[in-house]
């Protein structure tokens, strides 16, 4: 089968402390696309913080070129949070700016999506989760033709479950669920289990792998110990499986938030990782 892969954010962003510190890359976005496209990727995927850094040197406008002149796209823009919290809040305010950003961006790179979730993991009731969800999705449309996919994981207290992400993403238009198969793992949600998801809610599926016992520091291995696929204990090809089965026909993305893979040069870090993935589609020999 052709498999068409994209490299997500923090794949590919190289030595960045998640979420304590640095998440910019100090990788030139012009050479990650290089990189990207020498080793097969269809994509990209951006962070809001690297976006920030990148426009204190480039505009909107050269970065697009950095990809068109690979013949790349931009499939991911990260992350929508805090969405849901009441709009004095400080927090709120700062997400708020995010949000401009993001939109501003995906309408200029032609952005395929926009990740929305919780990952601070605050407690919100259901109805207004719901209601915030599709007033953001809303908004999203009268700035960018990306959809706004909702990415569920394990410290998400609100919706960490099939179950509850569809009940957020309801019928929605211009969204759908995001799938990363190292939540799932995480989860205990079997590959099977995705056949719940009717497939035009079905809107991004990412590839990673992990072990399923819980490490002792649960950040730690969230943003530092991930495993490429194929290198964990995830059944990474059961999951590409039945979401092939269900009709999924967009790009894999590969987001593999790893210490170890963030420590290669840049170009081993690309070709790692895009041959890990690519291998999850090629027949088992016998």
């Amino acid at each position: 089968m052709t498999v068409e892969l994209a490299n997500a954010y923090w794949t590919s962003a190289g030595p960045v402390e998640v979420h304590v510190g640095r998440e910019w890359s100090q990788f030139d976005f012009a050479d990650r696309c290089a990189e990207a496209v020498k080793v097969g990727f269809v994509g990209v995927g951006l962070w809001h913080a690297d976006v920030e850094h990148q426009l204190e040197k480039h505009s909107l406008r050269e970065m697009r070129q950095a990809l068109e002149d690979n013949g790349l796209r931009l499939f991911e823009l990260e992350f929508l949070m805090d969405w849901f919290l009441d709009e004095g809040d400080e927090d709120r305010k700062a997400a708020d700016r995010t949000r401009k950003l993001l939109f501003e961006t995906a309408a200029e790179l032609d952005a395929h999506h926009i990740k929305a979730g919780n990952i601070p993991g605050r407690p919100c009731e259901m109805a207004r989760l719901k209601e915030r969800y599709a007033e953001l999705v809303a908004d999203a449309a009268r700035h960018t033709s990306a959809k706004v996919l909702y990415e569920f994981m394990p410290f998400d207290v609100n919706v960490n479950s099939i179950e509850t992400a569809l009940e957020v993403v309801g019928d929605v238009e211009g969204s759908g669920v995001v799938i990363d198969t190292w939540h799932m793992g995480k989860l205990g949600i079997a590959p099977d289990d995705l056949r719940k998801i009717p497939l035009e809610q079905l809107g991004w599926v990412e590839l990673s792998d992990g072990q399923y016992e819980n490490m002792e520091d649960p950040v730690d291995e969230v943003v530092n110990q991930r495993k490429l696929p194929g290198e964990g204990e995830f059944d990474i090809r059961g999951y590409v499986e039945v979401c092939s089965d269900m009709g999924y026909s967009e790009p894999w993305g590969v987001e593999v938030l790893s210490q170890e893979l963030r420590s290669y040069p840049i170009d081993e870090m690309y070709s790692r990782t895009y041959a890990a993935a690519a291998a999850q589609f090629e027949p088992v020999a016998a």
